[in-house]
């Protein structure tokens, strides 16, 4: 389990294939491996990884064809930056928001505009992802825990202030960047526990705000 607060920014330094699947090896920057272990999870922009190997400024870690296809990590080239963090601890300080490093998908930058100090950005993401995309809610872009500031159709806004710039890789955002997606967990199973296994309540009809109140959400 994760947060969504960025520990670090690191390099990718090699993605190989191994046999069928894919070795990731990675400079850890400024992160304290000191107390990491084989076994231990990182997330690598947003992607929950498991670390298979150890070195004085950085690890590697195994990567299956299914992930390279469903995240951005098929686009990582040696040089390419990432956001780091940590799997937290129970005594941990809770910064962000409820983050499984589970990617739900690729959302991609459609524009990035200046707001006073702040950067503004606009994403397109996957039709099945808008249901869980709520305004001043809480959304994970490449392990970063963000609030969502306006919803229209399939775009969502975020602002991206100073120090998210200077310590997350979201400060050299471009248009058409890809990026990994995580939709607040919370979304998901109230989903799950007003509907059926299909997506819908039993009697045919998605979540609505009358279904929700008889449940004792006001």
């Amino acid at each position: 389990m994760f947060t969504g607060i960025v520990e670090s920014i690191g390099k990718v330094e090699s993605l190989e294939r191994i046999q069928d699947e894919w070795r990731l090896s990675l400079a850890a920057g400024d992160l304290d491996l000191s107390d990491v272990k084989l076994g231990d999870s990182i997330a690598v922009s947003g992607c929950c990884l498991t670390v298979v190997e150890l070195s004085n400024t950085g690890f590697s870690a195994d990567v299956s064809n299914e992930t390279l296809r469903c995240t951005t990590l098929g686009e990582f080239k040696p040089g390419s930056r990432v956001n780091l963090e940590k799997a937290m601890l129970a005594s941990d300080r809770f910064g962000g928001h409820i983050v499984s490093g589970h990617v739900d998908g690729v959302g991609e930058l459609i524009s990035s505009a200046n707001e006073g100090k702040s950067i503004k950005l606009v994403f397109a993401v996957p039709e099945n992802l808008t249901k869980y995309i709520a305004a001043k809610g809480s959304i994970c872009i490449d392990g970063t825990s963000l609030t969502v500031n306006e919803v229209e159709g399939r775009q969502f806004a975020i602002n991206i202030i100073p120090h998210t710039q200077e310590e997350t890789v979201s400060g050299a955002y471009q248009p058409g960047q890809k990026v990994n997606l995580e939709v607040d967990l919370i979304a998901r199973y109230l989903e799950k526990l007003f509907s059926g296994s299909d997506g819908k309540h039993a009697d045919g009809h998605g979540v609505s705000e009358q279904l929700l109140e008889q449940h004792g959400f006001k």
